[in-house]
């Protein structure tokens, strides 16, 4: 046997020295099939020759990155034309699979696009396009942003047109020849019908531009494909029309050729089934691209043109021409060129379409601007911090782009199905011939048995013919082309309709994964709370008075033992006494600065003011320095009880106060914990607090299960325990020191702002600063898979259906068979039925409100919170 050498060069990164290199070439050297390793630690590049029959690319990736370095690889999108079904998703991804340096393709039916992984230096677009080629379809690359929104809608636009005029041919001509097959059931009407209209010859002169015209391209297309061994739903079309016309013409030329004679002419079924499949084609192209209509939209939002200040001057530019740092000028009913921060005026502006928030929020100086979203009211001026790609706009339709051009795992099933659907189908085709040709015919035939909703005896049409129109029946009714558009129409939608409300899906397996959840945990800081303590309760032990006798009632004694303690923490970092600071300054106290300050590092801070001196600190300080604080205990532990920090406070040596302080809950978390308790989940919170500051947090808010005292570094181990529990599993967090959790999730959600989504981790990116998106995701999630669900039930139901109706099943027992052109009319029914199903998807809401939301801009809020501990996360 002969052996075969080939040679490559793969990129090797992460090598910084000679062992890196003595590292690589042993884990390549120690593969089956490879023959000589040489890698150049200067190049980062190592020269393989290898046997590619033993061994494969993606083994040599494995065995490089199982030692500590990577094969880079890089993604490129091709726009495909021509595919029509499940069978050509499968086609064409296995001539890009085959490709030496292509690691992996996905393909999209709906979008037309091939997803190809590949290690760039080993295989260029030029060659992959030419792979799609030679299996019978066009392939260019994909544009980006307007570019490809403009080419996509043309091509579209081009098919549709296309389409329709050929069903206009197909349409006219064969109803002139179904009024000349039926011509001797006209009655009447046969006055106003000219009698050789029912001629066999002219019927097939009518037949014959609509079989080489509207029809030629099931002809042409099923070739291409056959020429590089490649079969798809095109050839049984041209298998079905072919065969119909053919026998046809020969009975009418060649009556006595021993092919059923004159009563084996079907031109009808071959121009109607024409016109049928055409019919379905041009209804599916005015369908599908509905599909995708978010993406669209966000595209759409992305400006044409921007008003910067340069050289003192207002200039309008294109937007994708602005700078870093460059001012931008937005005037009242102007789109936001780019993102950037408001440093001039105040405007309310509409970020709908990119976070759902359904109210336009209030920007001041500081706020920050999105690109993409309409200004309503003011005018003001901001700095662009981020530009092109870097927007949260773009990186919105680069991540809802990924996902819709992404596979879940039950699509991989049904594609693979219908990929190998094709030749069994014709193996079943010959089959059925062969029974009724030899045994069904003369077994089960009646001459006064009609097809159905046709009023055409069978009669005469002899053995071959009847043989033959089940055979061809059976061809055009088993075409998968519905179940190809089951998945990726509805995952289209899905993610579309979650980008709509604020929630990005990374993929399609995301979708999958996200509606088996049964446990959702939540980070407690930065999640369910801001993550920013707060005073929440001051109490006075008794009348203070510093500044004279005006001080009398319990309010104010409260509001003075505050602003002593501020007036002492006025210079400390830490959290607490910050949030002590600006709840006096929020509170309109007057501060002055302390004449002396000194912290006690893990106690508290003491400090001089106002001639009085001061001390803040925890309950060990004050026992420390002997101040009796026994008859405020019963306060302070009552607080402690409810989740808060307790500081004490005490003047010129005797007790003044308590403070309480508390991170404050986000506002829509208890509603959100309500809704998805609806929805039959388990709630848990991990957090690093104690016990009982975290179960005063999960009392407030329903929480199911408390994971306390939990470092950062054991979070992913705690979402371990709960899955070998058997849970599926989600964490939500903020994508920073949750990242491990998040990844071991089932499904990882990370909370971030729109400005900062390319950074998040996880599966999902909620944009908005709203955990009750959690709930938005998880609803969007299962309509999604509902859709699936449904549209393969109805895809595999015409198929299980007609398949047995076509082989003349039912005809045994019932005379109930269905003609070809019937059957190619289900075929079209069954793809426009699924794409109007998934089309439904447009009308979801989820079914958390939106009408109370807060109006201000970033920080701010409108709505009274509650308060949790402020602890350590």
């Amino acid at each position: 046997m002969t052996k075969t050498i080939s040679e490559i060069t793969l990129p090797i990164s992460g090598m910084t020295c000679a062992s890196c290199v003595s590292h690589v070439e042993g884990a390549l050297n120690e593969l089956p099939g490879i023959s000589n390793v040489l890698v150049n630690l200067a190049t980062n590049k190592a020269n393989v020759a290898y046997d590619p029959q033993r061994i494969k690319l993606n083994d040599m990736r494995r065995a490089v990155e199982n030692v500590g370095y990577t094969v880079p690889t890089t993604e490129l999108t091709l726009d495909v034309r021509g595919m029509t079904c499940a069978s050509c998703v499968d086609h064409v991804e296995s001539a890009l699979r085959e490709l030496d340096g292509v690691t992996a393709s996905v393909v999209n039916l709906g979008l037309g696009t091939a997803k190809v992984t590949f290690v760039p230096g080993l295989v260029f677009a030029s060659t992959m396009k030419r792979a799609v080629r030679e299996v019978g379809y066009e392939a260019e690359e994909r544009s980006e942003g307007t570019d490809a929104l403009d080419r996509e809608r043309q091509a579209r636009e081009d098919d549709i047109k296309i389409q329709g005029r050929n069903l206009i041919v197909a349409g006219i001509i064969g109803l002139v020849v179904m009024i000349g097959t039926f011509y001797e059931m006209l009655g009447p009407l046969k006055a106003f019908v000219p009698v050789w209209l029912s001629y066999k010859w002219v019927i097939g002169l009518l037949t014959t531009p609509v079989v080489f015209g509207p029809g030629r391209q099931f002809f042409t297309n099923s070739w291409r494909g056959l020429k590089h061994g490649v079969t798809d739903m095109n050839l049984l079309y041209a298998t079905g029309i072919g065969a119909a016309y053919g026998i046809a013409v020969i009975n009418t030329l060649f009556p006595k050729a021993g092919f059923g004679g004159e009563g084996a002419t079907f031109f009808e079924s071959a121009a109607l089934l024409t016109g049928f499949i055409i019919l379905g084609r041009w209804l599916e192209a005015l369908t599908r691209g509905r599909t995708s209509e978010a993406i669209r939209k966000l595209m759409k939002l992305q400006p044409k043109v921007a008003r910067v200040m340069r050289n003192g001057r207002e200039e309008e530019i294109p937007a994708d021409e602005v700078e870093l740092g460059e001012v931008i000028l937005v005037r009242p009913g102007e789109s936001i060129a780019v993102d950037g921060q408001v440093f001039e005026g105040y405007s309310a502006v509409d970020e709908s379409m990119l976070t759902g928030e359904s109210l336009p929020v209030e920007k001041k100086a500081g706020d920050l601007v999105i690109g993409g979203s309409l200004n309503k009211t003011g005018a003001f001026k901001f700095k662009a911090t981020r530009i092109g790609k870097e927007t949260a706009l773009a990186q919105i339709v680069k991540l809802v782009e990924d996902a819709q051009a992404s596979k879940a795992p039950i699509q991989k099933l049904a594609d693979w199905v219908a990929g190998h659907f094709i030749l069994g189908v014709h193996l079943l085709a010959v089959v059925v011939f062969l029974f009724w040709f030899f045994f069904g015919y003369q077994a089960f035939f009646d001459p006064n048995s009609s097809f159905i909703l046709s009023p055409y005896k069978l009669g005469e049409i002899g053995v071959f013919g009847f043989s033959l129109l089940l055979s061809v029946t059976v061809l055009v009714i088993s075409c998968p082309c519905a179940v190809g558009l089951a998945t990726p129409s509805a995952m289209m939608a899905g993610t579309g309709k979650g980008a709509e409300f604020g929630v990005l899906f990374k993929g399609a397996e995301a979708i999958e994964n996200t509606s088996k959840l049964q446990t959702i945990v939540f980070d407690k800081t930065g999640t369910l709370t801001k993550g920013e303590p707060s005073v929440t309760d001051v109490i006075a032990d008794y009348e203070w008075n510093l500044e004279g006798s005006r001080l009398s009632s319990s309010e104010v004694k409260a509001e003075t033992v505050l602003r002593l303690a501020a007036i002492a923490e006025k210079n400390s970092e830490h959290p607490l006494g910050e949030a002590i600071v600006r709840g006096a300054v929020d509170r309109g106290l007057k501060l002055v600065e302390a004449e002396t300050f000194n912290s006690i590092p893990g106690h508290g801070v003491e400090a001089k003011a106002v001639g009085s001196e001061i001390l803040l600190g925890n309950r060990k300080l004050m026992h420390d320095r002997s101040i009796d604080f026994d008859h405020l205990m019963t306060q302070a532990e009552v607080l402690e009880a409810d989740g808060k920090t307790v500081m004490f406070v005490a003047l010129n040596g005797r007790a003044a106060g308590l403070i309480a302080v508390a991170d404050t809950l986000k506002e829509y978390s208890v509603e959100a914990i309500e809704h998805l308790h609806k929805l039959g989940l388990e709630v848990a919170m991990i957090t690093g607090d104690n016990r009982r500051t975290a179960e005063a947090i999960a009392r407030k808010v329903g929480i199911d299960r408390v994971l306390a005292e939990v470092l950062p570094q054991d979070k992913a181990e705690e979402v371990r325990k709960l899955q070998a529990q058997g849970k599926k599993v989600a964490m939500v967090g903020d994508g920073v020191n949750d990242a491990p959790a998040l990844a071991q999730a089932e499904v990882g959600m990370a909370i971030g702002s729109g400005t900062d989504v390319a950074k998040e981790t996880g599966d999902i990116i909620l944009i908005k600063d709203d955990i009750r998106d959690v709930v938005t995701a998880l609803e969007v999630a299962k309509v999604t898979m509902r859709k699936v669900k449904q549209n393969l039930f109805w895809a595999f139901f015409y198929n299980t259906l007609g398949i047995p109706l076509g082989a003349g099943l039912f005809y045994t027992f019932a005379s109930v068979i269905i003609s070809p052109e019937l059957a190619g009319l289900m075929m079209a029914v069954s793809s426009i039925s699924v794409t109007l199903n998934t089309l439904l998807l447009k009308g979801f809401k989820p079914s958390v409100g939106r009408e109370h939301k807060p109006r201000q801009g970033s920080g701010n809020t409108q709505l009274q919170p509650s308060t949790v501990a402020a602890g350590n996360d």
